[in-house]
C-alpha cells in the first residue's frame, strides 16, 4: 500500500485537533469544579499526556494495534517499543508511526476523562499508577477487540467508527468504578457543588468540539465525501445535543442554562463518535437530540443511586456512548455505511443486536478491571486524600 499525501496531511492535523482536546478538557473540567481543586483537576487532565504516551510507546500501541495474539483478545508484542516499525512502514495509507500518534491521542483523552469521576479527593501519585496500568489493561484490550487486527468484536460485526465503545462507555464504566472504591465527596447531596467558572466551562468544550473534528473525521484515513459527511454529522450532533438538553431544563425547570448548554453540546459529540461513520445527517441529528435529553436526565442518577460521579463522566461519556452506539442498529445507512444498515433501513434487528452485545461486553469488562485495579491501589498506597486535605482543598494539600 502507498502512502496517500493528501490523507497524511489530513492525518497531521486531525492528530493535533485530537490532542489539543486534553488541554481542551482540562480547562472543561478546571471550570466545573468547585475553586479549591481547579489546579489539581486541570493536571490530572495533563499528566495524562506524559503517562499514556509512554505506556502506549512502550506496549500499549503492540497489544492495541499489533497482529493477534489468539481469539481476537489482544495484540501481539510484535511492536513493544515500536519495534519492526521503520520510516516507510504504511497503515491505512499513512505512515504506521502517524497511525501509532493518532491512536495515541485517543487514548490520551479517554484516560484524562475518567478523571472526572473523582474530582476534589483523589491522591495525584495513586491517579498517575492507575492511568498507567489502566493503558494496559483497559484500554488497549478493548481498542484490539474493536479496531485492532483480529479483534473479536470486529469480527463479529460491531462497528464503532470513532470511540463509541473504545472511548465513550470505556471511559464511563471506568468513572463508575473508581466513584464508588473512591466514595462520595464530603458533602455530596447536602451542599451545592456548583462550577466556579462558566467561561472556563464554554472555552473548554469549544476546544473539545474543534478537536472533535480531527477525532471523527480524521478517523475517515482520506479526504473524500466520507470524510465531508462525518465532519457535518459531528456539527450536527453537537448543535441538537445542545438543543435537546435545553428543551428538557425549560420545560423541566423552567429554564435553561449555560451550564445546561454546555453538556449539551458534549453529550451529542459523544453520541455521534460512534455513528458518524455509519449514519446519515439526518440521522446525525436523532442521534444528537436524543443524546441531549437522555443525557440531561441520567446526570441525576448519581444522586438516587447514591455514587458520586464529580463531573457527571456516567450520565455524560457513558450514557451518550450507548445512545450512539444503540443507534446504528437503528439509524446505519448504506449511503454512507457503504454495506450495514439500521433497522430503520430495512437492515432487521441483526445489527441492533450486536450493537447491544457489544456494549454490554465492553462495560462489564471496563468496569470490572477498573474496580479491581483502583482497589489494588487503594489498598497499596490509598487512592483517597485525607479528611483533612479534601476539606481544607485539595490544591492547598
Amino acid at each position: 500500500m502507498q502512502i496517500d499525501p493528501a490523507a497524511t496531511a489530513w492525518l497531521l492535523v486531525s492528530t493535533a485537533m485530537v490532542l489539543l482536546m486534553t488541554p481542551g478538557l482540562a480547562i472543561f473540567y478546571g471550570g466545573m469544579v468547585r475553586s479549591s481543586g481547579v489546579l489539581n483537576m486541570i493536571m490530572m487532565s495533563f499528566i495524562a499526556i506524559p503517562v499514556v504516551t509512554v505506556t502506549w510507546v512502550i506496549a500499549g500501541y503492540s497489544l492495541a494495534f499489533g497482529p493477534d495474539a489468539g481469539g481476537g483478545l489482544i495484540g501481539g508484542l510484535q511492536h513493544i517499543g515500536l519495534s519492526g516499525i521503520d520510516l516507510d512502514a504504511v497503515r491505512s495509507n499513512v505512515p504506521e508511526l502517524l497511525f501509532v500518534t493518532f491512536q495515541l491521542a485517543f487514548a490520551i483523552l479517554t484516560a484524562a476523562l475518567v478523571s472526572g469521576a473523582i474530582a476534589d479527593r483523589a491522591k495525584f501519585s495513586s491517579w498517575v499508577l492507575f492511568v498507567a496500568a489502566w493503558t494496559l489493561l483497559v484500554y488497549s484490550p478493548v481498542a484490539h477487540w474493536v479496531w485492532g487486527p483480529g479483534g473479536w468484536l470486529s469480527s463479529f460485526g460491531a462497528l464503532d467508527y470513532a470511540g463509541g465503545l473504545v472511548v465513550e462507555i470505556v471511559s464511563g464504566a471506568s468513572a463508575l468504578a473508581l466513584a464508588l472504591v473512591l466514595g462520595p465527596r464530603i458533602g455530596f447531596k447536602s451542599e451545592a457543588m456548583r462550577p466556579h467558572n462558566l467561561p472556563f466551562v464554554l472555552l473548554g468544550v469549544g476546544l473539545l468540539w474543534f478537536g472533535w473534528f480531527g477525532f471523527n473525521a480524521g478517523s475517515a484515513f482520506a479526504v473524500d465525501g466520507k470524510a465531508a459527511v462525518i465532519f457535518l454529522n459531528t456539527l450536527l450532533a453537537g448543535c441538537l445535543g445542545m438543543l435537546g438538553w435545553l428543551a428538557v431544563e425549560r420545560f423541566r425547570d423552567g429554564h435553561p442554562t449555560t451550564f445546561g448548554a454546555a453538556s449539551g453540546v458534549v453529550a451529542g459529540l459523544v453520541a455521534i463518535t460512534p455513528s458518524c461513520g455509519f449514519v446519515s445527517p439526518l440521522g446525525a441529528i436523532v442521534v444528537g437530540i436524543a443524546a441531549g435529553v437522555v443525557c440531561s436526565f441520567a446526570i441525576g442518577w448519581k444522586f438516587k443511586a447514591g455514587y458520586d460521579d464529580s463531573l457527571d463522566v456516567v450520565g455524560v461519556h457513558f450514557v451518550g456512548g450507548v445512545v450512539g452506539t444503540f443507534l446504528i442498529g437503528l439509524l446505519a445507512a448504506e449511503m454512507v455505511s457503504g454495506g450495514p444498515q439500521g433497522l430503520f433501513y430495512g437492515g432487521g434487528i441483526t445489527q441492533l443486536g450486536k450493537q447491544t452485545l457489544a456494549i454490554a461486553v465492553v462495560a462489564v469488562f471496563a468496569f470490572a478491571v477498573s474496580f479491581a485495579l483502583a482497589k489494588i491501589i487503594d489498598m497499596a498506597v490509598g487512592f483517597r486524600v485525607t479528611r483533612e486535605d479534601e476539606l481544607s482543598g485539595i490544591d492547598f494539600t
